[in-house]
């Protein structure tokens, strides 16, 4: 069901979460008042984040008044601790950009905040109150006078990397309840997270329900089948060319799923803005621009008469800009097959590897343009005049393909051509070298 953000509220109203999140604060600054390892915050028998650090911790949301501590009447905000932890380790990690000085300090006392959400996460009997109110319920706290946006413990550790917290039982099992449908927004009021009623039903014609289509594990099942066959249909069309020009059915529907992929970016991004933008969307939106082109290619065969040259050369146009997107129509099923677990761990090397990659080949340009300054400049003192620098570009980049070729080097400036494409060969080995040096550091 589609809401709007600024319409939610805190579960909890912001002022009071504020307060919890201060006294978690203030608690985590008396329990690590120096600079301590690391592991002994986060060892599972931790001398430090003891039974009871975290049952004061428990009990930062109950509130008390003064002269009546064993009051049942005051309110109760311990489901929003989790919450204020992760609050805690931001402000914390922010600290330690803002005072360097005790930078080591304030990452540590962040690192204890998440193991004592962590701990609370697990050690909560009650299911239904740990996903419900704990993990999905959504708070705000209070930053320069005005309320921030309300979100959950699920988002807010996700936004933040806290692998800690996410790597908890509880939170893994709330992130298979929602992946299976099992807790989904209550239709009245989104901010709420409630159980599907059908979830126990061994009947399968009550689970076929349109509302159904909303849980992430089926969106993700149709659009990997809609993939699969949009991926059939482009092969289907590229291995039978219609020499005459003439558009068959495989070839319309090919055309017509284009655009139906090419509305629900525009929607999206309509609905999203700009924030929507990302690799795959970029990678997406090239595709269907390759698949556009190769249409309006089409058209202007269509265009012409039956056997004209025209005809033929835009047709035969058309099949190369189709061709020539058969790659991104195959890379484009990682973007679904994300959600198994072995390709989901891949594409996560794979984009590191990715990542550190360009940026190396990015200082590599540099020192590539310093190369070819100086062997434009070797030909022009050769003859007063620059001759060769097809052939030069030419050269470095095969040496940068892996297809090296001295022999032009050795008639080129001697001495000092052939020397210099030495040490141009070696930097680019050792370019190559970089990638595979991370993929096993990741490995290991």
């Amino acid at each position: 069901m589609p809401y709007n953000r600024d319409d939610l509220a805190s579960a909890i109203p912001a002022k009071e979460v504020t307060k919890v999140a201060l006294r978690l604060k203030h608690q985590i600054e008396q329990v690590i008042p120096c600079e301590l390892p690391e592991e002994r915050v986060s060892s599972a028998h931790s001398s430090i984040i003891t039974p009871a650090v975290v049952k004061t911790a428990k009990s930062a949301g109950k509130v008390h008044a003064p002269g009546n501590a064993s009051s049942t009447s005051e309110p109760d905000y311990s489901s929003c601790v989790v919450y204020c932890l992760l609050v805690c380790k931001k402000w914390f990690k922010t600290q330690a950009l803002l005072e360097l000085w005790d930078s080591d300090l304030h990452d540590v006392r962040a690192v204890a905040c998440e193991v004592l959400a962590k701990r609370l996460i697990e050690e909560e009997e009650d299911i239904r109150y740990l996903l419900q109110d704990v993990l999905l319920k959504r708070y705000s706290i209070v930053v320069g006078g005005e309320t921030s946006t309300p979100v959950n413990v699920i988002e807010r550790a996700s936004d933040l990397h806290a692998l800690t917290v996410i790597g908890s039982s509880g939170y893994q099992k709330c992130i298979a309840y929602l992946w299976r449908g099992w807790m989904v927004q209550d239709e009245e009021d989104p901010s709420r997270f409630v159980e599907y009623k059908g979830k126990a039903s061994t009947d399968y014609w009550y689970h076929v329900d349109p509302d159904r289509m909303r849980t992430p594990q089926y969106q993700n099942t149709v659009q990997v089948t809609f993939s699969v066959i949009f991926l059939a249909l482009y092969t289907g069309a590229i291995n039978t060319i219609n020499r005459e020009g003439d558009l068959d059915v495989v070839e319309g529907l090919l055309y017509i799923f284009t655009l139906g992929f090419m509305c629900d970016e525009f929607s999206k991004f309509w609905k999203v803005g700009r924030y929507y933008l990302g690799f795959w969307n970029v990678f997406n939106s090239t595709l269907y621009a390759l698949l556009t082109i190769s249409f309006i290619t089409r058209m202007i065969a269509l265009g012409n008469p039956v056997g004209a040259e025209r005809r033929i050369h835009y047709n035969m146009l058309s099949y190369n800009w189709l061709a020539f997107s058969a790659p991104m129509f195959w890379a484009r099923l990682l973007l679904y097959l994300d959600g198994y677990r072995f390709f989901g761990a891949m594409l996560v090397v794979l984009k590191v590897m990715m990542k550190e990659s360009l940026i190396f080949f990015a200082l590599l340009v540099v020192v590539w343009v310093g190369f070819l300054q100086a062997f434009i400049g070797m030909d022009l003192t050769d003859d007063n005049a620059v001759t060769a620098s097809k052939w030069i570009l030419q050269s470095m980049t095969n040496a940068m393909m892996g297809s090296p070729d001295f022999d032009g080097f050795d008639r080129f400036a001697p001495p000092f051509g052939l020397a210099l494409y030495y040490i141009y060969n070696f930097i680019v080995v050792v370019s190559k070298c970089r990638p595979l040096k991370l993929r096993t550091d990741i490995n290991h």
